[in-house]
């Protein structure tokens, strides 16, 4: 009960000193502003995709072909909606659409909604490439099944492909949102602006890093820890970030980057059939064909060797 009382009287001061706060600083609260996107709607809609893309192997079961389009019908009609309200909620943050009406957000959320429903079917038979090349890049793969369900770098990818086509289209902020949730559920981090070719695989991918400028070919394959990053961050006159520049490397087609390698830099290219060995750390450009690999380290085995932990144990 003392416990209760004292919640009662801290309460009010509490509150107090915390909206104190956002009077002073007014750049990390959105109060007296229009909605923003929903980051739940948002993610609701990927589930909704994700139900569209690859029926079966979500949410409801037994769907079959004579109740499918019954079913997916009814999901395009949640998602156009849903698509719909937020886009124009994101459109209100890009400047060009500042002094527009909601009527006016309303109608190319719309357009811009149905826009990016159509390439859905586009991106089932991209999306169905990626699937098969992780399990023809796996051998412990059981099959096609095991990797929609199972592979983080299936999930990753359908979402990054599904926020690159709003990218594309000028959407600002609900891209991010979903790339960034990808990035939560996975460990996998790829920026909604890179462009990244057919048959993409991540293998294991825990840690992956691709920038939003980077450039990535055809039958690709990435280990986990890669990162395909910036070699540095220019600056203008003011020294404020340049951001509109390449910033990060081009994989040709057929390119493999095993565990922990880092490729760095806008200019950096990887020529089409190379292979980037494991902890490399490369920010030069390399030809087609070409290997590249540290050297082989040392190792050294002393036996009869004893810690001061082990010692201490009696071992």
């Amino acid at each position: 009960m003392a416990t209760d009382l004292q919640l009662k009287e801290t309460i009010p001061s509490l509150t107090d000193r915390l909206v104190a706060t956002y009077v002073e600083d007014c750049t990390i609260h959105h109060l007296d502003h229009e909605p923003l996107p929903s980051r739940l709607k948002v993610i609701r809609v990927l589930d909704h995709l994700f139900e569209v893309i690859f029926p079966g192997f979500g949410r409801r079961e037994n769907l079959h072909m004579s109740n499918v389009q019954y079913y997916v019908g009814g999901l395009l009609v949640e998602l156009h909606d849903d698509l719909t309200r937020q886009i124009a909620l994101a459109l209100r943050l890009d400047p060009k659409f500042a002094n527009c009406s909601t009527q006016d957000l309303e109608r190319k959320g719309q357009q811009v909604a149905v826009d990016f429903l159509n390439t859905i079917p586009d991106l089932r038979c991209m999306l169905a490439l990626d699937v098969h090349a992780a399990y023809d890049g796996d051998p412990a793969s059981t099959g096609t099944t095991e990797t929609i369900l199972c592979y983080p770098s299936v999930e990753a990818v359908c979402i990054y492909r599904l926020a690159h086509e709003l990218f594309r289209r000028g959407v600002p902020l609900i891209p991010r949102i979903m790339t960034e949730y990808a990035h939560s559920k996975t460990g996998i981090d790829i920026h909604p602006g890179a462009t990244i070719g057919r048959s993409f695989f991540i293998d294991h991918g825990t840690g992956v890093v691709i920038g939003a400028t980077c450039e990535i070919g055809d039958y690709v394959k990435l280990y986990q820890g890669v990162t395909l990053g910036a070699l540095s961050f220019p600056k203008d006159d003011e020294g404020k970030l340049i951001r509109d520049e390449k910033r990060h490397p081009t994989l040709e087609d057929h390119v493999v980057v095993y565990a922990n390698a880092t490729v760095l830099g806008g200019e950096t290219v990887v020529g089409h059939h190379s292979v980037v060995g494991s902890s490399v750390w490369l920010m030069d450009s390399v030809d087609p064909y070409t290997l590249v690999t540290l050297e082989k380290p040392k190792l050294r085995i002393r036996e009869g060797y004893q810690s001061s932990a082990t010692k201490g144990a009696g071992v």
